[in-house]
């Protein structure tokens, strides 16, 4: 490529990575609106989610756009290839967790809009606090090229997991126990499970991450692998093994 043409690629590739983060600034802050809105009863953060999901899906198309065209100009190579890959697969998690996000924000406005008094009271903050602290740490990840980070946030989907099955099994509890509670008790398991979501679709960019890092695929490798991988150890087995492998032979 030209000077000219590094420049340009450079400058396209800069606009996507920046477009990405505010992406996920913008579901992380849908995240937060939606679970104050669920706590306080503001249904003003009902609105601002709303309309910040139309921002996050008009990003999505924008940045998918510009990936086909930096591909179709500079057929990039090497990591330059796999950042646009796992931006690619990034967007559809980031979009499906802005999603969620609204589905938090509409069964908030609905619990505080029925004027019926019997909720079960169910913890929530802290697995809200969980995922919030996943979308932030999975952007860093990307925006500075840290594995290691990355690979902490798949380990956190664990903790996250088990707060869901904990939440199903109080809810339930509160369900059998006083039937009045049912209705409102499946719209907190509805908010739960769309958190659980989030979760994992923070993971699943976390392990894109990876990816663009190494060029190691972690999808069902289990979190170990990924702990692994990002810390290099695999690099070094594998060339190890080689090194073992060309001994031998002679």
């Amino acid at each position: 490529m030209t000077e000219h043409t590094n420049k340009q690629f450079d400058a396209d590739l800069q606009r996507i990575r920046t477009e990405l983060l505010q992406m996920g600034g913008l579901v992380e802050s849908m995240i937060q609106d939606s679970m104050d809105a669920l706590s306080s009863g503001d249904l003003s953060l009902v609105e601002r989610v709303k309309e910040r999901e139309k921002d996050v899906n008009r990003l999505e198309v924008d940045i998918d756009e510009r990936v086909t065209q930096i591909l179709a100009r500079h057929q990039p190579a090497a990591i330059d290839l796999r950042t646009l890959l796992a931006v690619t697969k990034m967007l559809t998690d980031m979009e499906r967790s802005g999603d969620e996000a609204e589905k938090i924000s509409t069964m908030a406005r609905r619990l505080h809009e029925d004027d019926r008094r019997f909720i079960p009271v169910i913890e929530l903050r802290h697995m809200a606090n969980s995922i919030i602290a996943m979308m932030r740490q999975v952007m860093d990840a990307f925006a500075r090229h840290d594995s290691i980070l990355a690979a902490s946030v798949v380990r956190s989907d664990k903790e996250v997991d088990k707060e869901w099955k904990s939440a199903l099994r109080n809810l339930i509890t509160y369900m059998i126990e006083d039937p009045r509670t049912i209705s409102r008790a499946i719209d907190l398991l509805f908010i739960a499970r769309s958190m659980e979501r989030i979760g994992d679709h923070c993971k699943n960019m976390a392990e894109r991450v990876i990816y663009m890092v190494h060029g190691a695929d972690v999808r069902h490798q289990g979190v170990k692998m990924a702990e692994r991988i990002a810390r290099g150890e695999e690099e070094l087995i594998a060339v190890a093994k080689s090194e073992i492998e060309e001994a031998t032979k002679e």
